[in-house]
């Protein structure tokens, strides 16, 4: 077991018996903390028509509904949403700054929560590294997986150290980084392996797996879906985009299509895991889980708090193929619908619904696809960095200092990096080489600003709302060359190596806006239009319980749910 989770285990030994943890008079058992990853702040309201009773509309109808909720920080990607939720502060400060940041020491570029000290548990949990990051980049190949680059505590963090050793944390997912940010340093994380077909840990949090995973992964859930499609929950006149099924910039991916319905084809299928999370069946597969582990755990069934983070990502995965603006994405919403209503009768049975504090919200917005945009006359396309060493700027540029060699290494969002070796070779300043480069990628079209972080550092910048977004991404040790902010409308039209049509990572408004959603106790029901940040959700959930705030906290309490 890793030495920072002994460390918690000490701590709160030594002061478990506390007045807060005795207190008869805690608000509730349970913080239940549901992420979904792409969740755009209007969707719940766009595609609201056919909602049941039991999901979204539960929410809607007793929860306290922030409707101006926004992420802070430039680079809207799913670790710093995630870890910004977690932590309540910024990933200048918890470290976090994107999916990927490179390593100069090693030349390679360091995946989030990649740990090669703390491998995967047991024989076939590998995740395919090709599935999380570009192959093309100069990726380490470790499979470990923790999360020690996190550099402060977490409310589930402060949630074991306040109540003791015997609060239950857990964070489930598809996507690893969705459920490694949430259970922190001291709770237990589970994630899908698509290569494995099954859930998974690691090292640094089991030293075998209980029981009860080994019966879940035995039961085979996602080979369930083998034979089966992604049918249309309802009639095509139903939806908003109900005469809409095939638009042209959607993307077709092979023996899927961009039609219904999507086959998920057979198990043995190179795909089949992949397909799976691109629909609702990977948010049904996480529930499954979920739910085992809320009766094998006991979770919020005894009288110590506490904390279950489930983070559902098919909202992502649709969102990045077919669009926020499609028939797909819309019945994805209406199924995940379905899935929240199962969840909230679960925990209701199992625990009281009564006696939990629900908070939901999404680790980024999303885009809408170019091709979507341009059919209504908004300018909107995608940009391609593969040529930008070779524009007549940069050329330029090289001209003038005499680089041979690329001077632009490569793009990883939101990123530029710089060829150190070849700078260095003729001695020149890197901050004033980066200065410039930036000058003229600011000159190219699609890119609204751009900014280095030596400029950064030195606090050379005029402070607008972009530059403070970016600013609140900054971190010395792992921040790039230069920060680079695309047009409204613009971004580049790749991920995990493959083209998309729409995709997120920028600080405007529809990559930043989310909603919070806060139900349970005390909680006075009702929209509140004022703006709020999401690193105020973790500080609110600490004034809730009556727990210390995360380390980093940098946010304010939600005033309207602590009374």
């Amino acid at each position: 077991m890793n030495r920072i989770r002994a460390a918690i285990a000490t701590t709160v030994l030594v002061s478990s018996v506390t007045a807060w943890a005795q207190n008869a008079e805690r608000p509730v058992n349970l913080v239940l903390q549901i992420t979904v990853d792409q969740l755009r702040g209007d969707l719940i309201d766009r595609y609201s028509a056919g909602y049941g009773e039991g999901g979204f509309q539960l929410l809607l109808d007793t929860g306290a509904f922030y409707v101006d909720a926004h992420h802070r920080h430039a680079n809207t990607e799913t670790v710093v949403g995630h870890t910004t939720l977690a932590t309540g502060t910024d990933p200048a400060i918890h470290g976090m700054v994107g999916n990927v940041w490179l390593d100069r020491l090693t030349g390679q570029l360091i995946y989030n929560v990649e740990d090669a000290d703390h491998p995967l548990l047991g024989e076939g949990g590998g995740v395919d590294a090709s599935t999380e990051i570009d192959p093309t980049q100069k990726v380490a190949t470790t499979q470990g997986r923790s999360p020690r680059a996190i550099r402060t505590t977490t409310i589930s963090d402060e949630i074991i150290l306040s109540a003791g050793p015997k609060a239950k944390v857990f964070g489930v997912s598809i996507k690893d980084r969705g459920a490694i940010t949430m259970a922190g340093h001291a709770g237990t994380a589970y994630w899908f392996s698509k290569s494995a077909s099954q859930m998974v840990t690691s090292t640094f949090y089991k030293d075998e797996y209980p029981d009860w995973v080994e019966a879940w992964n035995a039961k085979g859930v996602p080979n369930a879906y083998e034979g089966k499609s992604w049918e249309l929950s309802k009639k095509p006149s139903a939806y908003l985009f109900g005469n809409a099924d095939d638009q042209e910039w959607e993307v077709d991916f092979p023996g899927y299509g961009r039609t219904f319905p999507h086959p998920f084809g057979k198990a043995d299928s190179p795909y089949f895991t992949t397909l799976l999370t691109l629909s609702p069946a990977g948010d049904e597969i996480v529930l499954d889980f979920a739910k085992d582990l809320m009766t094998a755990e006991g979770i919020g069934t005894d009288d110590v708090l506490d904390y279950l983070a489930i983070s559902f990502s098919s909202t992502d995965y649709v969102g990045h193929f077919f669009g926020p603006s499609s028939l797909e994405a819309e019945d994805n919403l209406h199924q995940l619908d379905r899935t929240l209503a199962e969840l909230f009768a679960f925990v209701d049975k199992k625990v009281g619904l009564d006696k939990t504090l629900v908070v939901l919200s999404a680790d980024h917005g999303g885009s809408e696809a170019p091709g979507y945009l341009q059919s209504l006359g908004v300018d909107s396309n995608y940009f391609n960095f593969e040529n930008v060493d070779k524009t007549e700027g940069i050329a330029a540029l090289k001209a003038e200092f005499g680089v041979a060699k690329e001077l632009v290494d490569q793009f990883f969002q939101p990123y530029f990096y710089l060829n150190h070796e070849a700078i260095a070779e003729l001695d020149f300043d890197i901050s004033v080489v980066a200065r410039r480069v930036a000058e003229e990628l600011r000159k190219l079209p699609g890119i609204a600003y751009a900014v280095s972080s030596y400029d950064l550092r030195a606090g050379a910048v005029v402070d607008t709302p972009v530059t403070a977004a970016i600013l609140a991404n900054y971190n010395e040790d792992r921040s790039g060359d230069i920060y680079v902010v695309f047009n409204p409308q613009w971004f580049v039209g790749e991920f995990d190596g493959m083209a998309v049509s729409g995709s997120h990572g920028q600080p405007w408004f529809y990559d930043s806006h989310v909603p919070v959603i806060w139900m349970g106790p005390g909680v006075k029901p009702g929209r509140v239009g004022r703006r709020a940040e999401t690193v105020d959700v973790a500080p609110t959930i600490s004034a809730y319980l009556g727990v210390k705030y995360p380390s980093g906290t940098r946010g304010r309490v939600m005033t309207e749910i602590i009374d």
